[in-house]
């Protein structure tokens, strides 16, 4: 299996806006393994200035500080202007004219249950709540682990189209001879490589669960 750590082919991406941040709402009840294992492949997508963790408990904010901007409020508490949600449930499609529209890019809730949840939806609601102005843009209609959801709209934004992308909506790890641990969510295969974090690999064999 072919891996991409997040520093594969980005030098052309480094030429988006600099002051385009990608947000990461944290809506588990904890930060467990493995989401730490997700949200440092993130940082090494966009960048540690690139990244920013939202509604992060101050026991866990240490964690965290190394690979990107932390906050313990939620982003709905934060006073961000030009703000684009990314939700499989959105109308429009993202696309790289957005990159001008908008300074915050934010992800919460696409990687849970299966079927999904719509957890992203609490997360609109609170934005709509403080009455803060957002639009909403979709990556496509399946669920995405929220890394390969930051890497496919990166690419997006650099001017790549949605319907450029290969994907694979079922993901079966090997475990052993005799176990496998398979992984419902949509990923990128681009060329011969499949666009997954080597360190969850080894986290999920260790752990034969997500």
């Amino acid at each position: 299996m072919n891996a991409v750590t997040g520093k594969h082919d980005f030098l052309n991406l480094k030429l988006l806006n600099n002051q385009m941040k990608f947000i990461i709402e944290h809506l588990e009840p904890e930060l467990y393994k493995w989401c730490l294992i997700e949200y440092r492949h993130i940082s090494e997508i966009v960048d540690k200035d690139g990244a920013i963790f939202t509604s992060i408990n101050k026991k866990d904010a240490n964690k965290l500080k190394k690979y990107g901007t932390v906050y313990e409020k939620s982003i709905s508490e934060l006073g961000f202007e030009r703000i684009c949600i990314l939700s499989q449930y959105a109308g429009k499609a993202l696309t790289a004219k957005d990159q001008s529209k908008f300074k915050y890019f934010v992800f919460g809730g696409i990687l849970g249950d299966s079927p999904a949840k719509n957890r992203t939806n609490i997360l609109i609601k609170n934005l709509k709540k403080h009455k803060i102005k957002f639009e909403s843009r979709n990556l496509g209609r399946k669920q995405m682990p929220t890394d390969t959801a930051v890497y496919v709209a990166k690419r997006i934004l650099g001017g790549k189209k949605l319907s450029d992308f290969k994907f694979v909506d079922e993901l079966k790890i090997e475990v052993n001879d005799n176990e496998s641990v398979t992984l419902p969510f949509r990923y990128v295969v681009d060329g011969k490589k499949l666009i997954i974090n080597e360190k969850l690999v080894e986290y999920l064999r260790k752990r034969k669960e997500f």
